[in-house]
């Protein structure tokens, strides 16, 4: 278990402290939606969360199959519903990776991101699609 506490702050914004390392961490309520956008909006922690946690199991896969992930770059684009209730609908996810790898590694690479324990969290109408890019060898 870990145990993360928190501080709203006023004006939409809040602290929250990774109790085992003592991380801190700052939120805004985004621009679109009363606040400054001075921070990470909750949703975009939501987004960050899968994006992470994918590159974070592929390293870990990584590992066992003597891939060096190092390098690999990443981005995350998030899409709010326009209509009520206000929520995630989309998330994209693209990874561009350092180093070329053979078929059979990116297939394994693609498999080990989709067992994310993040991905598995969010809710199934969150649509996520996700893009896998190597250099060529």
């Amino acid at each position: 278990m870990v145990i993360i506490t928190g501080e709203y702050l006023g004006g939409l914004h809040c602290r929250a402290v990774h109790q085992p390392s003592g991380a801190v961490l700052e939120t805004d309520a985004p621009k679109d939606n009363q606040g400054r956008g001075e921070a990470f909006s909750p949703t975009d922690l939501c987004a960050t969360s899968l994006m992470t946690c994918m590159a974070t199991i592929m390293g870990i896969f990584s590992r066992t199959i003597g891939y060096d992930l190092a390098g690999l770059k990443m981005e995350v684009r998030k899409h709010m519903t326009t209509a009520a209730p206000r929520r995630i609908a989309k998330l994209e996810v693209v990874f561009n990776f350092a180093r070329p790898a053979d078929e059979p590694t990116r297939l394994k690479l693609r498999r080990a991101a989709e067992t994310c324990p993040v991905h598995h969290s969010l809710h199934p109408d969150v649509l996520v699609e996700t893009q896998f890019h190597w250099p060529e060898s």
